[in-house]
């Protein structure tokens, strides 16, 4: 028969565990309302910037701007942007899979593949795989601003134009609610998408003092903007994850606490009969 002190240290540690989990779920739910906030001032400016540059990027030469330009290489790199907390679901595994399908494509394909990481998850993750990592950045979900992307967004730049990599995809958890994120792989250099974005305009623009300047101005902080924008979606992805997680969390803690203590109480009951059937027995031996 089980200990009944056993039993209940195991409960009122079940308890004080679901008090943690749903001081974590407050505390994300009230983060995550900031973060969409956020979210939704940030998606309009980030579609805007890419159809204006769609408009320059149309009536310039595109070999003539290094972002732009396309190379005959096969040297691939890939963005993880992952959490640098854990307790958040499948948030950061979803990631990392789609990320390590993407990388053994590529290699199949006959590219040289190299990871940059943002995020403490990713960065353990890759220390035990074998793609070589070039560039590491932790801790910046915790005071999330737009300094973080413009470090992140000048060392793409510069390592692209400086020939380190032919390509640049990043891969990130978009915010779809607080109980759905849709796992993202986009290419974020060379530029390709303008052109297209281009051809759905109205009408044209008239610039000052020319495309070719604002072009050359307006590309690295396109890259700045997408960049802080995908980290946007990826702090309110992971709240929402976290979220959803810490509630699931409470709800089975307090399931497990039910069940405890019913079983708790079976065998106080348990203990209690014996001790009767004991007394009675020896009472009888007594006649």
């Amino acid at each position: 028969m089980p200990s009944l002190q056993g039993l209940r240290r195991k409960i009122g540690s079940i308890k004080n565990t679901q008090k943690i989990t749903k001081a974590m779920k407050m505390v994300a739910a009230a983060k995550l309302k900031r973060a969409q906030e956020r979210i939704l001032a940030a998606r309009p400016y980030a579609k805007k910037m890419a159809v204006v540059l769609g408009s320059l990027a149309s009536r310039a030469n595109r070999q003539a701007h290094p972002l732009l330009r396309k190379s005959t290489g096969n040297r691939i790199e890939l963005l993880v942007v992952t959490s640098d907390r854990g307790l958040c679901g499948a948030f950061n595994t979803n990631i990392l899979r789609k990320a390590v399908e993407f990388l053994r494509q590529k290699q199949e394909a006959g590219c040289t593949v190299t990871v940059s990481v943002v995020g403490r998850k990713g960065r353990d993750f890759f220390r035990r795989r074998p793609w070589a990592r070039r560039q590491e950045w932790v801790g910046v979900f915790d005071r999330l601003s737009y300094e973080h992307a413009l470090d992140i967004g000048g060392d793409i730049v510069q390592q692209f134009t400086g020939g380190t990599f032919d390509e640049l995809h990043i891969v990130y958890n978009e915010f779809k609610s607080v109980i759905q994120q849709r796992v993202v792989v986009e290419k974020l250099l060379p530029i390709e998408s303008l052109d297209q974005q281009a051809e759905k305009l109205g009408g044209g623009y008239l610039f000052e003092p020319d495309e070719e300047e604002l072009l050359k101005a307006l590309l690295p902080k396109h890259i700045e903007v997408q960049t802080f924008h995908a980290l946007m979606e990826s702090a309110a992805a992971e709240l929402g994850a976290r979220m959803a997680a810490m509630d699931g969390a409470t709800r089975n803690a307090g399931e497990l606490i039910q069940k405890l203590t019913l079983y708790y109480n079976k065998t106080r009951q348990a203990a209690i009969t014996k001790e009767l059937m004991d007394i009675v027995g020896g009472a009888e031996a007594l006649k």
